[in-house]
Formats: C-alpha cells, sequence, structure tokens
C-alpha cells in the first residue's frame, strides 16, 4: 500500500453526503488519513450550484460557484466524493463563467485541482490497494457525469480489484443511468421510474449482497427502490468499502 506523506488535500463533502449519509464522508477521510494525506474541510462550503444549474437558474448557480472558488482558492487538491458534483466544479463552472474572463480563470485553477474520490486515490496519490477487506460479493454501477463528464471508467474497478476477500461481479448494462439524474427525476417522473426499473432488474440478477457506487444520489435512487421491493442489497459508497479493515 503506498502512501504520499505530505499531499494536502480538502474534502469537498457535497450535500447529499452533508445531510442524509455523513457516515460516507467520515470514511473518505479516514481512508485518506490512512494513505498520509492531510485533509481539511474549509467549514464555508456550501454547494455546488448543480441542482440550481440545471434547472436554469444561472445567476443563482454563479453565486454559489463564486462561493466554493472562494471557499478552495488555495487547495492544493480538492477531493470529491461524487462524480455528479465534480463534474460541476471542473467542467460546468467553465460554462457558467464563460462571458467573464476573471472568473472563468479562477474556475479553471479550481478545475485544474479538483479530482473524484476514487480518480484521486488512482491518478493522483499512485495507490491501488488501501489494504481493504471486504468479505461479500459486489457489484459496482458507475455514475454518469463519472463516467461522460470526467471520464473515470477504470478507478473504482481497479480498487475494489485489491480489496481482500470481495467477489466483483458483472453488471448487466452497468453504463445505463439510474433515472436520478437530480432534477430529470422531477420533471420526468414516468421516464425516471422505468429506467429506475431497469436498473434494478439489471442489480438484482447479479445475486450480488452489495451495490457499490461513487454517487450517493444514484445509490439513494436504487437503494430507495430495492427496499421498497423488499430486496435485501445493502448500499455503500466506494469509499465505505475501502475503509473496511479485517476485525
Amino acid at each position: 500500500m503506498a502512501q504520499r506523506p505530505g499531499t494536502q488535500a480538502s474534502l469537498f463533502v457535497t450535500c447529499i453526503i452533508d445531510q442524509l449519509y455523513p457516515e460516507v464522508g467520515v470514511s473518505v477521510v479516514r481512508v485518506l488519513r490512512k494513505l498520509g494525506v492531510k485533509i481539511d474541510f474549509p467549514q464555508d462550503q456550501t454547494c455546488c450550484g448543480q441542482p440550481l444549474y440545471n434547472s436554469g437558474f444561472t445567476r443563482q448557480a454563479r453565486q454559489l460557484a463564486r462561493r466554493v472558488i472562494k471557499s478552495f482558492g488555495s487547495s492544493q487538491y480538492v477531493v470529491v466524493p461524487s462524480g455528479s458534483c465534480a463534474a460541476m466544479m471542473r467542467v460546468f463552472y467553465l460554462d457558467l463563467f464563460e462571458d467573464d474572463p476573471h472568473l472563468r480563470q479562477q474556475a479553471q485553477q479550481l478545475a485544474s485541482k479538483v479530482y473524484e474520490f476514487s480518480e484521486f486515490l488512482v491518478n493522483v496519490l499512485g495507490v491501488e490497494d488501501v489494504g481493504a477487506t471486504y468479505s461479500e460479493s459486489v457489484t459496482y454501477h458507475p455514475s454518469c457525469h463519472l463516467l461522460r463528464e470526467l471520464e473515470v471508467k477504470e478507478a473504482p474497478g481497479k480498487l475494489l480489484g485489491k480489496v481482500a476477500g470481495l467477489e466483483l461481479l458483472d453488471l448487466p448494462r452497468q453504463e445505463s443511468c439510474c433515472g436520478f439524474g437530480g432534477a430529470f427525476s422531477v420533471k420526468y417522473p414516468h421516464i425516471s421510474e422505468e429506467m429506475l426499473a431497469d436498473k434494478v432488474s439489471n442489480v438484482t440478477s447479479t445475486r450480488a449482497d452489495t451495490l457499490v457506487s461513487c454517487d450517493m444520489s444514484c445509490l439513494m435512487n436504487i437503494g430507495g427502490a430495492l427496499s421498497r421491493q423488499g430486496h435485501n442489497i445493502k448500499i455503500r459508497h466506494l469509499a465505505q468499502v475501502l475503509d473496511q479493515e479485517s476485525p
């Protein structure tokens, strides 16, 4: 297990993790500290602005984006346990400030140091084996923004493949959307429900004990449907699996 002592990073925790799944944020910090990363948490951070941006409220989204840029301006790296929020900060901030050269430059500076959690471990720290143990069968759902905007395809699988005791099962049609998409599930509920039904069918077909993803929004959506249908498949963020060690 490689370590990068002296590496400093700031955690952008995301709204869903902060409000609904704080244990995921704890696991992210524990894994990073185990690898020798000095992690800090800017107290004035807030939403990245993606819900507003996706809903067409550009002016309000810019206000939040400016706050994020200011909060993380001095960070060496910014680690985000969500492909969705990381994509907003790394890709869509540039669109938000396209007509403002000064703020666009600041957005570009931020974008250069924003990394989704699995991407940071593998591509920045050069770590694939964090010394974790998880003695269950697992299937992995790649979120849309992680795949399509950040193009992070291999890092999660590399990390899961090194977890002792873990059996990784292929998820049929794994790159298909779960139907959440934030505001999409509200604007187009019937389409969202059908997409979710397909995803749940594919997940249950694997007979895995645990469904893993890098985005809690996807896991919240899929996990809710699994629970309503009486399935006992656990949902876990990748960080929670990597935080597990032998007793």
